[in-house]
């Protein structure tokens, strides 16, 4: 018979049934049917299949995390082979077989209590081997002796045992003596003084000398989050804002800001408790607690946290701005390359990259929501490469580019309400699961015309801040209902020439000059023809023949097409980038080769199918090539219809003198290329006027698509063809 080690009651073991989810064990038995369903475990990752996730619970034992019990899509989660994850027993089937559940504790901290779990019971850590050796006089297991609530660290050693444990092995540490030849801490920290450094403001005081109970209680200087790494162990003073709030079966985390970074500050009250239940987001505070390092990532633990008010908050707060408009602002702007249609936006290109370095600097996450094309995914793929390094910086945690950074392609260039329903979903149950912040979004190669409006709104009743690059035609209207645009378009000069990765690698240049030289190259990739001189030179110095400019290009144009609403993170940065930290792939070259020489051969493939099957009229002396994209395209396989059409259009347009129109007709979308600009808003009124009952719509403005009733296909073919020879002609 012994107690519960999380609220003492009589128990047959070490744990209390009703506290039996409350503590985490570590399994060291050699059979399956010796595991205690219900019960938490410490596991390490296997490996993966397409149904989940097989967890080593042991050594001598594997379970299967079926993709049903996530609490998130198997493909989002960013476990390793080897590490150490939380699961819970759901099952052990007769043949063996181990059934687990997702386990929302995902640190040793936050569950009560520790234990070790053999094929005979139970024990805590350490008790097994004081059995062994109580010989040389180990510490016998010692219990409660009245009704009190024990406390137990990580190690399941309770408050008194730690602390006897501590004095042997270390009895100097009791005494009061300082030695004078030792360094100030401040000094060996690079403390500065309280007059305004965002380094440590004093570190020393963060360990006081024992001299009397007073000097140890003396008032903390602040230190700034940026420097505690240095401080594990040390009880420090942090001053910010709460970005954060998680409660978790444990502890409280609070996310802590101030104008250096952010940290996680767990409170605990008791089991799944709110610590400090008046403290919220936005509050600005200031909190003492100890430096820790958890599986990697720093943590405080909290031991006062107060709201601050008055004179006290609105020093805090002229700091943080202070330092947020410091550094958010790029100084000036400095253009990649000369280049008329981007420098028309340069004050636009500068209130971008603020309105991003805002969001790193306040913890924000950044949603970039981009086409699934190859201009956009290297457009989407030049702002992550400027704002990941940031985040790093940033924060403490260790994943925290995978919370704080996602980029979602986009099924088309509008971003409607299917997608923004869609983000605000995600992103109010981030902030009611998580205590995340409302992102920002950023609409790269997308957005930037009415149709998109709607999803702009539904955000903006969230209060989620919206950015648009893009370089399509853009609408005057777009401009009321976003929070920057960053479109040549308004500006009214020509966007033929531009691209969206363009404007968004000059955008990311201003959030981050560190990563300049990565970005350089990357607007030669998006240009299938007439790439402008400028760009082509930037690629040429960075190390980019055409040869390898071209294969980049088609080689992400392929992969955007196969699982489209994925980022592929690491895939495309193999590709654009020479290879992704830790990666084990092919030389960055060869591996573009190879993917682009599928691009081609898939491409030709269509495209030779595509010529035999063109329809060409003379309309009002007008070329006009027309492909049923339905009958004579395979509509499910690469390349997409948008692509095809543009590789058809360039490789046909030169064979004739006169003005040249590729029309692609499918069932219920008409879309059309040609050699002179044709405004596609203008073609569907026309087409609607002649055909009423058609239901015509426009959609992605002037540059989009027509959209109509399949039963009226045949007249909207005629309509469009009469209508393109009128305005062409």
């Amino acid at each position: 018979m012994g107690n519960c080690i999380i609220c003492g009651t009589p128990v047959d073991g070490e744990i209390c049934q009703s506290h039996e989810e409350d503590v985490v064990f570590e399994f060291t038995g050699t059979s399956a049917s010796q595991l205690t369903p219900g019960r938490y475990y410490r596991g390490t990752v296997d490996g993966y299949a397409d149904f989940g996730v097989f967890i080593d619970i042991g050594d001598h034992v594997t379970g299967l995390l079926h993709r049903s019990e996530l609490d998130r899509r198997l493909e989002s989660l960013d476990w390793e082979p080897g590490d150490d994850v939380f699961v819970q027993v759901l099952d052990v089937r007769d043949n063996g077989n181990v059934d687990l559940g997702w386990s929302i504790r995902q640190r040793e901290r936050e569950f009560r209590g520790k234990l070790i779990e053999t094929a005979d019971g139970e024990y805590r850590p350490g008790e097994l081997e004081d059995e062994s050796d109580d010989e040389a006089g180990a510490p016998e297991k010692s219990e409660p002796t009245d009704d009190t609530e024990t406390e137990y660290s990580d190690d399941g050693l309770s408050a008194g045992e730690l602390q006897t444990a501590t004095e042997e092995a270390e009895p100097e540490a009791s005494t009061d003596a300082v030695d004078e030849n030792q360094p100030a801490a401040a000094e060996t920290a690079g403390t500065v003084a309280t007059s305004g450094s965002v380094a440590t403001e004093s570190a020393a005081a963060s360990r006081p000398a024992a001299d009397t109970e007073s000097e140890a209680e003396a008032a903390l200087n602040r230190t700034a989050i940026d420097a505690i790494e240095t401080q594990v162990g040390n009880v420090v003073r942090l001053e910010g804002e709460i970005i954060g709030v998680r409660q978790t079966s444990g502890p409280t985390v609070f996310e802590l800001r101030d104008e250096t970074g952010t940290v996680e500050c767990a409170a605990f009250e008791e089991a799944g408790v709110r610590a400090y239940p008046d403290v919220e987001v936005d509050d600005v505070v200031a909190l003492e607690g100890e430096v820790e390092r958890h599986h990697g990532d720093l943590q405080v633990e909290t031991e006062v946290l107060e709201v601050l008010t008055d004179g006290d908050r609105e020093t805090v707060v002229g700091r943080l701005e202070s330092a947020i408009e410091r550094e958010a602002r790029p100084s000036d702007v400095a253009l990649l390359a000369d280049h008329e249609a981007v420098a028309a936006v340069e004050d636009e290109i500068a209130d971008a990259a603020t309105a991003i370095s805002r969001a790193v600097m306040e913890a924000r996450p950044i949603v970039v929501r981009h086409g699934a094309t190859a201009d956009g995914y290297i457009a989407g793929a030049a702002i992550e490469r400027a704002v990941l390094p940031l985040i790093r910086e940033k924060h403490t945690r260790d994943d925290a580019e995978y919370h704080y950074f996602e980029r979602r392609p986009l099924d088309g260039r509008v971003y409607d309400m299917d997608a923004a329903t869609s983000d605000v979903t995600t992103m109010l149950e981030a902030r009611d699961r998580h205590g995340e912040q409302i992102p920002l979004v950023l609409l790269v190669d997308a957005g930037a015309t009415v149709e998109s409006i709607d999803g702009y709104e539904l955000l903006s009743l969230y209060g989620a801040e919206a950015l648009v690059i893009d370089d399509s035609r853009a609408d005057d209207q777009i401009i009321e209902s976003v929070d920057v645009a960053v479109a040549p378009s308004l500006a009214d000069v020509d966007v033929s020439d531009v691209t969206s990765t363009a404007l968004a690698a000059n955008v990311g240049a201003h959030v981050n000059d560190d990563v300049r030289a990565d970005l350089e190259h990357l607007p030669a990739l998006s240009y299938w023809n007439d790439t402008p001189a400028a760009y082509l030179e930037l690629a040429t110095e960075a190390g980019y023949d055409e040869t390898g400019v071209s294969e980049r290009r088609e080689a992400v144009a392929l992969e955007a097409y196969y699982q489209s609403y994925k980022d592929k993170r690491e895939l495309v940065i193999d590709l654009l980038f020479g290879g992704s930290k830790g990666s084990e792939t092919p030389h960055d070259g060869d591996l573009a080769a190879h993917v682009s020489e599928q691009f081609r051969d898939k491409l030709e493939t269509e495209l030779e199918t595509a010529r035999e099957n063109l329809t060409v009229r003379d309309v009002n002396g007008v070329s006009v090539a027309v492909l049923n994209t339905d009958a004579f395209t395979h509509r499910y396989n690469f390349p997409t219809t948008i692509l095809l059409l543009d590789a058809l259009h360039r490789s046909e347009r030169d064979r004739v003198n006169s003005p040249y129109v590729t029309l692609g007709v499918g069932d219920d979308e008409l879309h059309v290329r040609a050699t002179e600009p044709v405004n596609v808003r203008d073609l569907g009124d026309a087409i609607a006027e002649v055909v009423p009952n058609a239901g015509v719509t426009v959609v992605g403005g002037r540059d989009g698509h027509v959209e109509f009733l399949p039963g009226e296909r045949d007249a909207v073919r005629e309509a469009a063809l009469e209508a393109l020879g009128e305005a062409l002609a």
